[in-house]
């Protein structure tokens, strides 16, 4: 508990550290760079409050206060909070149906609403819930930016066509309502704002020293001021009153409206944390700044209870102001306090021009960034390479233009969520073989197998949602592999192993030991080792059943599997160590039957050879292939392999019999071809490979 309350004081004091980090090297450079951001955050914050369908005073208000509190509280040197297009559009979407646009109550519940989503924010940052804005995918965001920007792109045809519009309409009410008041088109107004959209668009061209946006309203502004196009209808933004921005008079004890912003103030929680986390990010992979996902929960939660407790609006991080902070040679988060300042001196010295400016200007920079929220690159990438994030995008997209914005973001999320638990619900459970040079492993779509060991790729972890899938994947190779005794499942991407996870293992070994085989595996990790080991199901398979990756196929090829089916039933060469065994398939329909029943009787090496030594010596039969046969074999032994043994078992002379191969596997085969023999025959035991670590002698033919 202690450790914790030091936590949270170390969020809440991070003001402190950031004055530690103010020297007079970066001095001089976060005031010019603070200075640039606030003539960019100036215009924006009044075409933004204008969005939202509040007074241009309230974009004001949020700039200077949630610009400098969100950069005290916040972890990032360059993210610059205040209002944003996103969060505007948000707003006007969750308290248009509840209250009259731009009424005296409109502007309180903006307020009220910042400061629930700011409460919000906080507590998610104090329960160091920073972590919870990666289940957010991408698609979700771009998806709602894209249908957040077409809408703000519909929601200033009114501005800049100065048709009246009703306030939050949707892109089909915008769209009838202005085929039938073409007529009621204002052209001086629609004049400046495409004379507005031309200067941002081709400002870049021509000086990046200058904002865009702050250039096309210099420009514009004295142009309908000299002209006097203010008597002839063109709409401007009235007076700014200069002043602190005074407290608000929150409903907070207003619990019907307080229920009715609930769900609004969760979407702007959501989608704000996820912009200004996923700014921040993206401006630290230049600066190489590390960024604390909590302490931004922190910055813009406390951002946004200020913003709304001073008359502001719901307010998040913005990329272009940001961005600009950072190619500004902003260092440290005096950027952004400075910005905030500057907007305050601004509007108070300014005031008389800024009463000037006119809305289809401002309309005009809207539709520029509007458009750019449309991300087609980031669109085309994520239509390209996920089909599951494709439909989260379009689905998301589709319900932000025609579900009330707030719904369409929680929508979004739970798909995404949804999608998420999906993936690691079902993770992929793929049967492998080793590619043609046998230096990779790589899908056996369509390749040869081995018939008796199954090779397969676990890619996910084995917690209680995913072991049914996995195990009727298992399963399901099983069924299609029905000779297949032995498995080796490779666990490299298997990072935990739960109980149920355990179990589902434990089933599959039952399964392959009913078949007469066995499970194995590779590669197992640390934390899933654990849980075997405490669990008892290492300890049930034995540490044999653990091998070593470059050495497996190796063991297994030479101690487990059954060379008789290798040489007599398999056609197929799937592993390195297939390449040379030799291959005699019986012919017709001959097969080499399984010992059912007692084992034989086995005898040791040096048993045989005292045996061998004995007036009566046992016939030794030798089931190996000649190739192999020649290399080594007991002196006196028969070579017979299991295709000629087959033919000649009636042959055999009477009397004891003992029967060898390289390890014993084929051996027992051999014993299943003479059952009924009496006497039984008998098996070396560990076949040649015994003899020989006894020292016996070992008679070689000239090849």
């Amino acid at each position: 508990m202690l450790d914790y309350l030091r936590t949270v004081a170390i969020l809440f004091a991070q003001p402190i550290r950031l004055v530690r980090t103010f020297t007079p090297d970066t001095l001089r450079a976060d005031l010019l760079a603070g200075l640039t951001v606030g003539l960019v955050l100036l215009p924006q914050s009044l075409a933004f409050a204008i969005l939202g369908g509040l007074p241009p005073i309230v974009g004001l208000y949020s700039a200077l206060t949630a610009t400098i509190v969100g950069a005290l509280w916040g972890s990032s040197s360059h993210l610059n909070s205040g209002p944003t297009n996103t969060a505007a559009i948000i707003t006007l979407s969750v308290l248009a149906p509840i209250t009259t646009v731009g009424s005296a109550e409109f502007v309180t519940a903006a307020s009220l609403i910042a400061v629930m989503a700011g409460i919000i924010r906080l507590v998610m940052g104090i329960a160091r819930l920073g972590m919870l804005v990666n289940f957010v995918s991408d698609a979700v965001a771009v998806g709602f930016t894209a249908g957040a920007g077409i809408l703000i792109l519909s929601n200033q045809i009114g501005p800049l066509l100065r048709i009246d519009l009703p306030p939050g309409a949707g892109i089909l009410t915008t769209i009838t309502e202005t085929a039938t008041h073409l007529d009621a088109i204002h052209w001086p107004s629609l004049a400046i704002g495409l004379a507005t959209i031309i200067i941002i668009l081709l400002a870049p061209r021509l000086t990046r020293k200058v904002p865009a946006v702050l250039l096309s309203i210099t420009i514009v502004s004295p142009i309908v001021w000299f002209l006097d196009l203010k008597a002839q209808g063109v709409r401007v933004m009235g007076p700014v009153p200069p002043g602190l921005p005074p407290l608000a008079q929150l409903p907070i004890f207003d619990l019907d409206l307080i229920g009715h912003l609930a769900n609004g103030a969760l979407a702007l929680a959501i989608i704000g944390l996820v912009e200004a986390v996923a700014i921040a990010r993206a401006i630290a992979g230049y600066s190489g700044q590390r960024i604390d996902s909590n302490q931004e929960f922190v910055g813009q939660g406390l951002a946004n209870i200020v913003s709304g407790i001073f008359s502001g609006m719901p307010c998040s991080g913005s990329f272009n102001r940001s961005a600009l902070a950072y190619q500004s040679g902003g260092q440290t988060a005096l950027t952004a306090i400075v910005s905030g300042i500057t907007v305050f001196l601004a509007t108070t010295v300014l005031g008389p021009f800024l009463a000037e400016v006119p809305r289809a200007a401002l309309a005009g920079a809207l539709a520029v960034t509007a458009w750019s929220m449309v991300d087609q690159r980031a669109m085309a990438r994520i239509w390209r390479g996920s089909r599951g994030e494709a439909v989260i995008m379009i689905t998301t997209l589709t319900l932000t233009l025609t579900l009330p914005l707030q719904f369409a973001i929680l929508i979004g999320v739970i798909m995404s969520l949804g999608y998420y638990l999906l993936r690691t619900a079902m993770p992929r459970v793929e049967a492998v073989v080793p590619d043609t040079e046998f230096r990779h492993w790589e899908s056996a779509y369509g390749r040869p197998m081995c018939p008796q060991l199954l090779v397969v790729d676990l890619q996910g972890d084995l917690y209680f949602g995913a072991v049914n899938h996995v195990e009727e994947q298992l399963l399901e190779l099983l069924e299609h592999q029905p000779q297949a005794r032995y498995m080796l499942l490779r666990m490299h991407s298997v990072n935990q192993c739960d109980v149920s996870g355990i179990r589902a293992l434990e089933t599959i070994r039952r399964v392959l030991r009913v078949r007469g085989g066995d499970l194995f595996f590779v590669r197992v990790r640390a934390s899933v080792m654990y849980r075997m080991q405490i669990s008892g199901f290492y300890e049930q398979l034995g540490a044999e059943r653990f091998l070593d990756e470059d050495k497996a196929i190796e063991y297994l090829f030479y101690r487990v599997l059954d060379p008789a089916v290798c040489i007599y039933e398999c056609d197929r060469r799937v592993f390195r160590e297939c390449q040379e065994l030799p291959k005699q398939l019986l012919p017709g329909p001959v097969e080499i039957p399984v010992l059912d029943g007692k084992h034989p009787v086995q005898v040791t090496a040096h048993r045989l050879w005292e045996l061998l030594h004995t007036d009566h010596p046992p016939l030794v039969i030798d089931v190996r292939e000649p190739r192999e046969f020649q290399r080594g074999h007991i002196p006196g032994a028969r070579n017979l392999p299991l295709s000629r043994l087959f033919h000649e078992r009636d042959r055999l002379p009477p009397g004891p019999i003992v029967l060898v191969c390289r390890s014993g596997r084929r051996s027992l085969r051999a014993a299943a071809f003479l059952a009924g023999r009496n006497p039984p025959p008998h098996i070396l035991e560990g076949g040649m490979l015994a003899w020989e670590a006894a020292n016996l002698l070992e008679a070689v033919e000239q090849f």
